[in-house]
């Protein structure tokens, strides 16, 4: 549904998207419907999979390069499962996988929905492979629970950046006026946060009105029809417009581009996917948060990885490695530049043994 945006910044820049492509496309028919396999490397060897909600997201693409790329490094299959939003395929792909390999794989997923996590925890357990999860969990699962197997879950803190968010929108409104907000997943864990730090940040400043919150789930074509009936009943009283993930963002950039506002009203978005880099450059959003899903993707795989292969016991480390909060980078119209030559414009460079790098603290429920 953003496709005038995407044909705006395609003419304008070209980054790590034709990569990015390429890691999407190859080998796109496998064992199962929508699993991307790379080619065999050593039997011994854990396969490694990446369980994420699509292909053609931005994000989730740029999440899958990382997984290649970690696969790549250690010379091991890799395989990519899509959900599609499905909770129940997530599950069963998921408990194919681990049938087709015996259990000798790690899982690094993010879960459709918070208690997606539980079933997939338990089969990774029964089968002997071992876990990462990202994101959603339900807040009593934790990994110390399943020892060895579940190995670690990462998040960040959805409040504090929904916040940053909300600031940065204030700041480029000028501390004044109407705005408008757009939600994830209504019982999906950093939905709910990112909203919490939204709220924190109204409170502490009254001279802006929160005109109306809607649940966009996620999906830019709910995102684009909520904000053009915004722009229809609100009109000029919009000064700026809060979007909980950068896809809903850029769609709201669209309904502003066809309504002549874009560049005028202020948009910010949260995941710091190239499109929306590009839409900061070009001025039109005001800001967004990287949670980096090259690291994510390649990260969890060699979390899991150096677990299954005994280079360290999950059970021996300490908690704020078991459940911890990943750290996100703040994206304005200062850094944006910056940020787009050293992790879109080339691909990044990571050690991929620094599986403790970006601990942020033990995560807080």
């Amino acid at each position: 549904m953003v496709k005038k945006l995407i044909d705006h910044a395609m003419n304008r820049r070209v980054g790590r998207r034709d990569f990015l492509k390429g890691a999407a496309a190859a080998g796109a028919v496998g064992a199962f419907p929508a699993i991307i396999t790379r080619s065999a490397f050593a039997a011994d060897k854990p396969t490694v999979v990446n369980s994420i909600r699509s292909l053609s997201n931005p994000y989730h693409a740029t999440w899958n390069a990382g997984g290649a790329a970690f696969a790549n490094s250690v010379g091991t299959d890799y395989v990519t499962l899509v959900t599609e939003g499905n909770s129940e395929k997530g599950i069963a792909d998921i408990k194919a996988i681990l049938a087709k390999t015996g259990g000798n794989c790690v899982v690094n997923v993010d879960p459709n929905d918070s208690p997606d996590a539980r079933p997939i925890v338990e089969a990774c357990k029964d089968a002997g492979a071992y876990v990462v999860t990202q994101w959603n969990k339900p807040a009593d699962l934790h990994p110390w629970d399943y020892d060895p197997n579940y190995v670690a879950h990462i998040s960040f803190d959805g409040v504090p950046y929904g916040k940053a968010m909300a600031e940065t929108l204030i700041k480029a409104m000028g501390g004044k006026g109407g705005i408008v907000a757009l939600g994830g997943i209504e019982s999906n864990t950093p939905a709910i946060a990112r909203k919490a730090g939204l709220m924190e940040a109204l409170e502490a400043n009254p001279d802006v009105e929160l005109l109306d919150f809607q649940v966009a789930n996620w999906s830019e074509t709910e995102a684009l029809e909520k904000t053009n009936a915004w722009l229809t009943q609100f009109g000029d009283q919009i000064a700026g417009i809060w979007a909980a993930n950068d896809g809903m963002a850029l769609a709201a950039v669209e309904a502003l581009r066809a309504d002549g506002r874009a560049g005028t009203v202020p948009v910010t978005g949260i995941d710091g996917i190239q499109l929306a880099v590009e839409a900061i450059l070009n001025g039109e959003m005001a800001g967004t948060v990287a949670w980096d899903p090259f690291w994510q993707g390649g990260m969890g795989l060699s979390i899991g990885y150096h677990a299954k292969t005994g280079e360290f016991d999950p059970t021996t480390e300490p908690k704020d490695h078991r459940e911890f909060y990943g750290k996100g980078v703040i994206i304005t119209a200062d850094s944006a530049q910056s940020y787009f030559d050293t992790n879109i414009a080339a691909e990044p460079t990571l050690d991929w043994n620094d599986i403790w790098g970006r601990v942020n603290g033990q995560i807080v429920y």
